[in-house]
């Protein structure tokens, strides 16, 4: 069936998360890259515990609070200026390379954002990368205040857009969103930027692995979840390719 609308998740898939590594360090000389990987596994971790406690709050309540935990287990004192200026660098993330260029390959498509990401977060951040050029629309799953991988948010999409999702090809670097959206129905494909033979090099025998390394092998492999996933790629320029298939 062809695909009228291309959605893409935003954190880690469209934007580089770990690019808010270069205010950590300098915040934080010598803990830069462990407080990121720290914070973002937190930060996901929050929003599954939270759905299933049915005890909602918004991404951007999540992102304050691993933030703080993440600090407070470190043991780093901050001043609240510093603390401000670290989240702030999540409304200024830096896009993927190529990321534009994809997006400009798919205009003739329906184009659009399904995130956990609050309604602020995100508009502040698509605006700020000049997204909000090229977007249909900036999907926060705060509309029904449960988040991904949960089926209700990517019911958004036919919400908001009115496409089936049959007609949907949903796009994900995050292993647990890719799964997630494969079981509720979507066409979908993931963005698998970390080979596990890339992996299994990073992972050499070692008395203690660097916190990148343990990030990706926790974050970047596919979940063993019972999914097939429909397209695996290697990046968002090989988007063309894949809506095209649909067509053929």
């Amino acid at each position: 069936m062809t695909i009228q609308a291309v959605v893409f998740d935003a954190y880690g898939t469209l934007y580089d998360t770990q690019s808010v590594a270069d205010v950590t360090e300098e915040a934080f000389p010598g803990y830069g890259e462990i407080i990121t990987q720290v914070w973002r596994i937190k930060q996901l971790e929050y929003s599954w515990l939270r759905s299933l406690m049915r005890r909602y709050e918004n991404f951007a309540t999540i992102t304050r609070d691993s933030l703080a935990y993440t600090l407070r287990i470190l043991g780093l004192q901050y001043e609240d200026d510093t603390f401000a200026r670290i989240i702030d660098r999540y409304l200024h993330l830096d896009l993927y390379p190529d990321a534009l260029a994809a997006l400009d390959a798919l205009k003739d498509r329906k184009l659009a954002i399904l995130s956990n990401g609050s309604p602020d977060m995100l508009n502040a951040l698509v605006k700020n990368s000049g997204l909000d050029r090229v977007l249909e629309a900036t999907i926060s799953v705060d509309a029904k205040k449960i988040f991904k991988p949960s089926p209700e948010a990517y019911l958004l999409i036919e919400e908001e857009l009115g496409i089936a999702p049959a007609s949907v090809l949903f796009v994900s670097s995050n292993p647990w969103d890719a799964c997630g959206a494969k079981a509720f129905g979507l066409n979908v494909a993931w963005i698998e930027r970390v080979t596990p033979e890339a992996m299994a090099l990073l992972c050499v025998k070692s008395d203690l692995l660097p916190p990148l390394t343990l990030f990706k092998a926790l974050r970047t492999q596919m979940d063993a979840l019972g999914v097939e996933i429909d397209h695996r790629i290697r990046s968002l320029s090989e988007l063309p390719k894949v809506v095209a298939f649909h067509e053929s």
